[in-house]
C-alpha cells in the first residue's frame, strides 16, 4: 500500500509539473497562465487518482473481459462499415451509420464479454494463457474446512503443498460468523480465523485471498463450484452438500471426512482385540468403548464390564454417515492379563 501511495503522489507531482509546461506553451511568460496550467494539472490528476483508487472494487477478470470485448465489438462494428460502403450512399449517412454501428457492438461486446467471461476458454481456447508456477495445484477451501481445522494437521505433514485459496465471499462469511451473538457460532468464527493465521505460516503452502465475487451467484456452494472450474482447481471440504454438487458439476473434490475415514483401523468379523469398556450404550445390554482413532465399539452385554478391559470379537461392522461402528461380543475367561485403553491383537 505504501508502494502505491508513493506512485499516486509521484504521479500527481508530475502531473502538476506537465500542466505547468504546458500553460508556459499556450500563455508565454505570464504568471497567470502558470499558474493555471499547474493547477489544472493539479486537479486532473487528483480526478484521475479518485477513480483510479474506486476502481479497487473491480473485478480485473470483469475489467479484463470487458477490454475483450470492447476491441471485437469495435472490430465487428469496422467489417460492417466495410461492407455498407459497398451500397451507394452519401457521406452522410455512411458516417451515421459507422458512429451507430461502433457504439451498439462496441457496447454489446463489453456487455456479452462481462456476462460469459467464463466460458472464454471454451469458445477460444487460447484465451487462458499458462502459468510458470502451473505445476503447483491450487486447492480453494470452504468455510466448514477451515473451522474444522484439520486442513492445518495435513499441511503441516506434507501431504498438501502448493496455494490454498481463500475466496473472498467465504472470508466475509467467516468474519460474520466470528461477529455473530451466539457464543458457539462466534467461538467457531474465531477458530477459523485462528487456523487461518496458523496456515499463514505452514512452509511450503502460499495461502492466497481470491477477490473474485462472482456477484450473480447468490450461495457460497454455487460460488466455490464456480469458481473451482474456472480456476481448474480442488475444493476442500468436508461439507456433504458441497461434495455432492460439486461432483455433479465435475469439480474435484478433496472430502476431509473421507480421508479420516480411509485412515481409521480396518478390522473385519471374527477378529479378536483388546478393549476398555468405557461407558454404558443405549441398550441395557450394551457397554462403549472407543479404538485409538476413535472408532466406537458396541460391546453386547458390556454394561456389567465397564470399567474393565476385556478381550472381545468382532461380529459385524457398520458404516455410517457419522463414521464407522463396530459390534463386538465379549470372550469370556481370559488368560492373561489385557492391555490398558485397548488395540487390536
Amino acid at each position: 500500500m505504501l508502494t502505491i501511495n508513493i506512485l499516486r503522489l509521484f504521479f500527481l507531482v508530475l502531473m502538476t509539473v506537465c500542466g505547468y509546461y504546458i500553460g508556459s506553451i499556450f500563455l508565454p511568460g505570464k504568471a497567470h497562465g502558470l499558474a493555471a496550467g499547474a493547477l489544472g494539472g493539479f486537479l486532473f490528476s487528483a480526478i484521475v487518482i479518485f477513480m483510479e483508487a474506486r476502481l479497487r472494487r473491480v473485478s480485473l477478470r470483469n475489467l479484463s473481459a470487458g477490454v475483450f470485448g470492447l476491441i471485437f465489438g469495435f472490430f465487428v462494428a469496422w467489417l460492417l462499415t466495410l461492407i455498407i460502403k459497398l451500397v451507394p450512399m452519401g457521406d452522410i449517412f455512411y458516417s451515421t451509420f459507422q458512429i451507430i454501428f461502433t457504439c451498439v457492438f462496441c457496447y454489446l461486446g463489453m456487455i456479452i464479454a462481462i456476462k460469459g467471461k467464463d466460458e472464454f476458454n471454451i469458445i477460444i481456447p487460447y484465451v487462458r494463457f499458462s502459468r510458470e508456477d502451473q505445476d503447483r495445484q491450487v486447492f480453494i477451501l470452504d468455510t466448514s474446512v477451515i473451522i474444522d481445522g484439520r486442513i492445518v494437521g495435513i499441511c503441516e505433514t506434507g501431504f498438501i503443498s502448493g496455494k490454498l485459496l481463500v475466496p473472498r465471499f467465504v472470508l466475509r462469511e467467516l468474519q460474520q460468523i466470528a461477529d455473530s451473538s451466539d457464543d458457539a457460532k462466534r467461538a467457531k468464527g474465531r477458530r477459523g480465523l485462528d487456523m487461518l493465521n496458523t496456515l499463514k505460516k505452514i512452509h511450503g503452502i502460499d495461502l492466497i485471498v481470491h477477490d473474485e465475487e462472482l456477484s450473480d451467484i447468490k450461495e457460497v456452494d454455487a460460488k466455490l463450484v464456480r469458481l473451482a472450474r474456472i480456476l481448474d482447481s480442488h475444493v476442500i471440504t468436508n461439507d456433504f452438500n458441497l461434495n455432492k454438487i460439486a461432483k455433479l458439476e465435475g469439480v474435484k473434490v478433496l472430502n476431509i471426512n473421507d480421508l479420516a475415514n480411509s485412515l481409521r483401523l480396518v478390522v473385519s468379523p471374527g477378529e479378536e482385540m483388546y478393549v476398555y469398556v468405557r461407558k454404558e450404550g443405549k441398550e441395557k445390554t450394551h457397554g462403549v468403548a472407543y479404538l485409538d482413532d476413535g472408532t466406537m465399539i458396541i460391546v453386547e452385554n458390556g454394561r456389567r464390564l465397564i470399567g474393565k478391559d476385556v478381550k472381545v470379537v468382532v461380529a459385524s461392522v457398520l458404516q455410517t454417515s457419522a463414521g464407522r461402528m463396530i459390534f463386538a461380543n465379549p470372550v469370556e475367561n481370559l488368560g492373561g492379563e489385557a492391555p490398558k485403553n485397548g488395540g487390536v491383537q
